[in-house]
């Protein structure tokens, strides 16, 4: 395996981008804060969510996509703690769909109570903050504690602005699932990096240090199976799924775009952690990932058609894109890992749009059961189209990003596991996407089967959102999937640079990469201390 290359930040930009990314909505929420006026909370909030939009599009254009390796290196060490960030192909188009996400939850909550709550705003820049961190992060426990205070704007967006009576019970199950898995995470990431210093006699969790080390752990497959389980609760893969429809029928759709993104934390912990540091175990067990994947696949379709309540619908339906993702992730080949990412980031962008077009609906009807909706479609043109384009890009449909990310996906399928899974994963995905079609027809199209009574209108609300902000968000996705839908070519060139290393489960090393190894533990506290 090559050596992973290093381009410290200093040798392409003037200031060190990731670090400045992660700290200006970090900035944006102490002012939030701090201030007594909900108007200028808003105008904080679009400050500091449109500046780190800004910034990470510049981050795009300072990446180098024909250098393979870690670009944009910084590493700093202070008290015995070890702050590293880069980016590579893996994350730094999530980076880029966090902080659009970001952007566009924070334009909905326009048309939401939402715009008054400083709390709310403040856990939106927080929640981002926390996300860019996370992927950016080049340390194992330094990522394991981003993912642990994710669990603070989460709590905080519930209880406030839930739109269930429940709420309470909502935030314990969260944490209650979401601590399962950090607990099973941060056992897994204890148990390498004390592997690393039973052989080298230093205590690193060091991503680069991790991944370049010849150490034979004592335990692999107990190691693998805790990041497995750890990292499948998040993602959510079957059958650690079960908070996840409660969250999205009692939770809050105004905090939905930025919490989408959540959700591929799991799966980029996969293709970052799991797979690289353990890819002989990972080889050795992909049958049975891939069985838990294809199970969700039929698992979430099903369910989904059986739902009349639209959020829970929309969650199962996430749930059966994650075992399509994860089907193409273990299937070992270039084409499965760059068609998984590329389909993460395409569902993670076509998901929200589905989920904020609801929430408007739901906002104008006060309602999320489908039988009391229908017949939208005139008067709620944009909501409608962003819908259908949104969901036809979850279909693969040409034109969107979807469309190469499936046949990526297929092609690594036929090659790993052969002509019956990849039949199975396609007629799954065709599953999913009739029923989001059919969530469309019986919304937007058909009459309502349901009385609502004499003091409901369904096509006006008391307050009904601005049809400003609805053709913004819908012109901004439905722009951005048919955009890079045309020519992906850019999206690959960038993940591509870097991904066979990932999708290999070769573990040999030669003695150049021992002697780097070697250079990075000595030098410890040396490396970048001029930057």
């Amino acid at each position: 395996m090559d050596i992973t290359h290093i381009t410290y930040w200093s040798e392409t930009v003037s200031f060190p981008i990731l670090s400045i990314l992660t700290l200006i909505p970090v900035a944006a929420m102490i002012a939030v804060i701090l201030t007594s006026s909900p108007v200028a909370a808003l105008r904080l909030g679009f400050a500091g969510t449109v500046s780190t939009f800004l910034l990470s599009v510049y981050l795009l254009s300072a990446f180098n996509a024909d250098l393979a390796g870690i670009q944009l290196y910084e590493r700093y060490q202070s008290l015995g703690v070890t702050y590293t960030v880069g980016v590579d192909g893996t994350n730094i188009l999530f980076i880029l769909l966090t902080t659009t996400l970001a952007l566009l939850t924070l334009i909905y909550t326009l048309t939401a109570r939402h715009v008054s709550d400083r709390t709310h705003i403040a856990s939106l820049l927080g929640y981002e903050a926390i996300l860019i961190g996370a992927f950016a992060a080049l340390n194992a426990m330094q990522f394991w504690l981003w993912c642990f205070l994710e669990m603070i704007p989460i709590v905080l967006m519930t209880l406030r602005s839930g739109s269930s009576q429940n709420r309470r019970w909502v935030v314990a199950l969260v944490l209650q699932h979401f601590s399962s898995g950090l607990l099973m995470t941060l056992a897994g990431f204890m148990m390498l990096g004390f592997g690393i210093m039973l052989t080298t006699d230093v205590l690193s969790f060091d991503w680069l240090v991790l991944k370049e080390s010849n150490v034979t752990h004592e335990y692999p497959t107990l190691i693998f199976f805790l990041l497995l389980f750890g990292f499948a609760i998040r993602m959510p893969l079957f059958p650690f799924h079960a908070w996840l429809p409660v969250v999205a029928e009692h939770g809050t759709i105004a905090s939905v775009g930025i919490f989408l993104v959540s959700l591929k934390l799991g799966i980029y912990a996969i293709v970052r952690y799991l797979i690289p540091l353990l890819p002989e175990v990972a080889e050795h067990w992909a049958w049975f990932v891939t069985m838990l994947g294809l199970i969700g696949i039929f698992y979430g379709a099903l369910l989904a058609f059986m739902q009349i309540n639209f959020r829970r619908l929309i969650a199962f339906a996430i749930i059966s894109q994650t075992g399509l993702i994860t089907v193409g992730l273990f299937d070992f080949s270039t084409h499965g890992m760059e068609g998984g990412i590329v389909l993460a980031i395409s569902f993670g962008m076509a998901t929200a749009g589905i989920l904020l077009s609801l929430g408007m609906i739901y906002k104008r009807t006060h309602t999320a059961f489908i039988p009391r909706l229908g017949g939208m479609f005139d008067t709620n043109a944009a909501i409608a189209v962003l819908f259908v384009i949104c969901a036809l890009s979850t279909m693969g449909m040409p034109g969107t990003p979807g469309f190469d990310g499936i046949h990526l996906l297929i092609d690594g399928t036929i090659q790993g596991q052969g002509w019956l899974i990849a039949i199975a994963i396609l007629f799954g995905n065709v599953l999913t996407v009739g029923l989001l079609l059919r969530a469309f027809q019986q919304i937007f199209i058909a009459s309502p089967k349901r009385f609502q009574g004499p003091f409901v209108n369904i096509h006006q609300a008391s307050s009904p959102p601005s049809p400003r902000n609805e053709w913004i968000i819908a012109i901004a996705i439905c722009g951005l999937l048919l955009a890079t839908g045309i020519n992906t070519s850019p999206w690959l060139n960038i993940i591509d640079q870097n991904i066979h290393s990932s999708s290999t489960g070769n573990n040999s090393h030669n003695n150049t990469d021992a002697l780097h190894t070697d250079k990075l533990l000595a030098t410890h506290s040396m490396i970048t201390k001029d930057n």
